[in-house]
């Protein structure tokens, strides 16, 4: 697990002495077809609760917002992919499979080798963003039909009550 904060001195991903409004960029909504620069308002999107929603998806990258309720968590999990985590409000705890643990808010850049397991813990209301890529990672199950895909999240439910 590689951490970066502003603190730790990367002062561009926080995108320091600008509004949040501006780091975030002024696009409402994804662009018409035939543009080529996609864009999104990443704060001012209508969000559910625990509810991820794919922003992108291509061969190269999946980007995923999410938001966390205060101590609602992304249960120990792993993916296939090399995963980005940026936490763009709130503040969160991320916890590797090790038990290292590191605590952050607005600002802060998790990055993740593919299949290294990790935890997530909203410490206050959160809004994520997610880049995994490349997609799908090697031994992901891309080609699950519909019927799989209902039981596998169904499975997963079931796991995190």
């Amino acid at each position: 697990m590689m951490i970066a904060t502003r603190e730790a001195g990367y002062d561009g991903l926080a995108g320091a002495g600008r509004s949040r409004g501006d780091r975030l960029g002024t696009a409402m909504s994804a662009p018409t077809e035939g543009e080529s620069v996609k864009s999104w308002e990443l704060m001012s999107l209508d969000l559910k609760p625990r509810l991820p929603e794919i922003l992108s998806s291509s061969d190269a990258a999946r980007a995923i917002t999410l938001d966390l309720a205060v101590g609602e968590s992304l249960a120990e999990h792993q993916v296939h992919e090399r995963a980005w985590l940026i936490v763009l409000d709130g503040a969160v705890e991320v916890r590797d499979g090790a038990g290292t643990a590191i605590s952050g808010g607005s600002g802060l850049l998790v990055e993740f080798e593919p299949s290294e397991r990790h935890t997530v813990v909203a410490l206050s209301d959160a809004r994520l963003l997610l880049l995994l890529t490349p997609w799908p990672g090697d031994g992901h199950p891309g080609a699950m039909t519909i019927r799989e895909k209902l039981y596998s999240r169904r499975h997963a439910a079931k796991r995190a009550e």
